[in-house]
Formats: structure tokens, C-alpha cells, sequence
């Protein structure tokens, strides 16, 4: 059975910033699509509205999963219906392991097959091995003293472990080097199927050198201007957003910026 997101006419902002302003897009499972768009086109606004980020305001326009509204559901019950936020700058949550985290994240999504704990950290040591971290990271803080690449990778081991619907992926691939951003890439690959549905968000070409994409959509000034294949991304690539009217490079304090 294929499950769909559907962004429609989506306007938000923040601090009183009107930054998406009417934004509309269906993604299915079993596909991936690449938002792209220079700095401060509203591609981090689109990901922290979706997951219902309580400082990033709905002005109007709906998220709907398989045809129900989620705008009014908060950020952990639209995790239950299947939805998952990779973060940009994940935070650091001390007290808490990644071991413990991640297991009780998977349980509380699946009630009704809870997973015994040497089951568990048998999936998990899998999933380390695909993004390259050693096993004694599922004993640490959860991204306490990570490095921004280890970060990147324990958020792709969620997304392995918990398995959505949906994955909306903020620059997953920032602040990355080339081995890093291939296990990442990996990693993502890894929970390719018919059963989800992945938003990649970036704002460089190269991630999709590994991870393809079938759709591609370019957000500018908080709409989407151009869509296309992945031979878009390729043209985006050698041209820059130039070519697209309205384009022009933006700051990034043009947007708000906040924590995750």
C-alpha cells in the first residue's frame, strides 16, 4: 500500500517573518525527492513546519497524511503517524545514551511488537556498521562531544532504526567530508524501499551524486519555482539559481535562525 504527505499551500514563518509562502507538494512512498535553493529560500522553515516546530507558525495551507491533517498534531504524535525530522545541527541530550533513546523511539512507534533489548542491539550494530561509528557510541549522551559528522551519521542511524513513512532530511550532508558524506549517503540508501517516502534537503548538488533522487523541486523566496528530474540537479549544478527568476543569493540572516 503506498502512503502519501501532502504540503498544500503552505504558508509559515517565524518571529513574525512570513517565509513559505505557498508552498505545495506530494510526496509518496517509495520515492525520493530533493528540495534544493540558495540560502534563505525557506527549506529548513518547510522541515521545522512539517515536524510541527512550536516557534515556526502555520499562517495557512495543510499537511495532510494519507489524506488527515497533522497541522494541528504535536511533533511527537506526527512521529506516531510516521513522520521523521533529520536535523540540520542536532542537540546535544545529556543523561540520556543513544542505546536508550533510540530504543525506547522505536518502541513507542511500535507498540504492538515491542523488540526484546538483545534484539535491539543487534539491529543497532548493524546500522553503526552501514554509516562507519563504532559500537561505543550507543553507550554516550546522545550527541554529547559528537563531531558535527558524527552527529550527521547518528541521525541517519535513527532514521535506519525507527524506519518512518517519511523522512524529511534538513542538509544531511552539511559540514560533511567525502567519506563521511558516502556513509551517510549509505546509510540512507540502506532504508530505500517501497514502505518510505524521503524529502532531501540540500543545498549542494553532490549528495545526489549517491543518493538519487527521482523528483527534484527548487524552493525560492518560499515558493517552488522549478520542478524536475534529477537532471535538474545537474543543471542547478553547472548553472547555479541564477537562471531562476527571483533567485538571487540571499543571506542567511534574512531567515531567523534557532536551534533545533
Amino acid at each position: 500500500m503506498t502512503d502519501t504527505i501532502e504540503i498544500i499551500d503552505l504558508h509559515a514563518g517565524i518571529e513574525g517573518k512570513e517565509i513559505l509562502k505557498g508552498v505545495s507538494l506530494k510526496v509518496n512512498t517509495g520515492e525520493i525527492h530533493a528540495i534544493m535553493g540558495p540560502n534563505g529560500s525557506g527549506k529548513s522553515t518547510l522541515a521545522y513546519t512539517m515536524m510541527g516546530h512550536p516557534k515556526y507558525k502555520l499562517i495557512s495551507g495543510d499537511i495532510k497524511i494519507n489524506g488527515e491533517s497533522i497541522v494541528n498534531l504535536a511533533p511527537n504524535q506526527r512521529a506516531l503517524k510516521g513522520l521523521f525530522l533529520g536535523f540540520q545541527y542536532p542537540l546535544e541530550i545529556p543523561g540520556v545514551s543513544l542505546s536508550n533513546f533510540l530504543r525506547i523511539s522505536y518502541n513507542a512507534t511500535r507498540k504492538n511488537e515491542p523488540m526484546l533489548v538483545r534484539d535491539f542491539r543487534k539491529m543497532l550494530e548493524d546500522k553503526f556498521e552501514v554509516v562507519g561509528m563504532e559500537r561505543s557510541f550507543a553507550t554516550r549522551y546522545l550527541n554529547e562531544g559528537f563531531s558535527g559528522g558524527e552527529k550527521k551519521k547518528a541521525e541517519v542511524v535513527q532514521l535506519a532504526v525507527l524506519r518512518p513513512k517519511f523522512a524529511v532530511l534538513d542538509e544531511t550532508d552539511s559540514g560533511l567530508d567525502i567519506d563521511a558524506l558516502k556513509l551517510v549517503s549509505d546509510g540512507i540508501n540502506s532504508i530505500k524501499s517501497s514502505e518510505v517516502g524521503i524529502m532531501l534537503i540540500t543545498h549542494y548538488q553532490r549528495i545526489l551524486r549517491y543518493v538519487k533522487p527521482q523528483f527534484v523541486h527548487v524552493l525560492v523566496k518560499g515558493r517552488v519555482e522549478v520542478s524536475g528530474g534529477p537532471e535538474l540537479a545537474e543543471k542547478l549544478e553547472r548553472e547555479g539559481y541564477t537562471w531562476i527568476q527571483g533567485a538571487e543569493e540571499e543571506s542567511d540572516a534574512a531567515i531567523p535562525q534557532i536551534g533545533a
